[in-house]
């Protein structure tokens, strides 16, 4: 039996992916990706390589994932959800280009500078 192993990345989260033909269950961290994922927003954008490629239901996945919030998280595994994929079938990759699954998101938090009270905001300016 083949077992794909990939990762993904977003803001802060990695994303490790283990993807094997199965039943369709979706393990992330030990949890079911339902309990892991609370909103319904969440569990689409980690199931959108599967509606993508028609393949829902068909791979069973183990995810462990750390760092970042859940929405940095689950865009995390969408994407090596979707690299997994494209090692098992060659013929999805064009689909999941198109869609950007495979594309790494590179925006991330703009640091603190000094002297400003974030990242641009200046403190407030007072004539007297």
């Amino acid at each position: 039996m083949e077992r794909v192993n990939t990762i993904g990345r977003r803001k802060t989260a990695i994303s490790r992916v283990y993807l094997s033909a199965g039943s369709g269950a979706i393990q992330v961290n030990g949890k079911d990706y339902k309990q892991y994922f609370p909103t319904e927003v969440l569990q689409i954008i980690l199931n959108q390589p599967f509606a993508t490629v028609n393949g829902a239901g068909a791979y069973d996945v183990k995810v462990n994932v750390r760092g970042g919030g859940v929405a940095g998280q689950a865009e995390a595994t969408r994407m090596a959800i979707a690299r997994a994929l494209v090692e098992m079938n060659a013929e999805f990759r064009p689909a999941l280009k198109k869609e950007g699954f495979l594309t790494r998101d590179s925006r991330m938090v703009e640091r603190k500078k000094y002297g400003r009270r974030k990242a641009r905001r200046r403190f407030q300016f007072s004539k007297r």
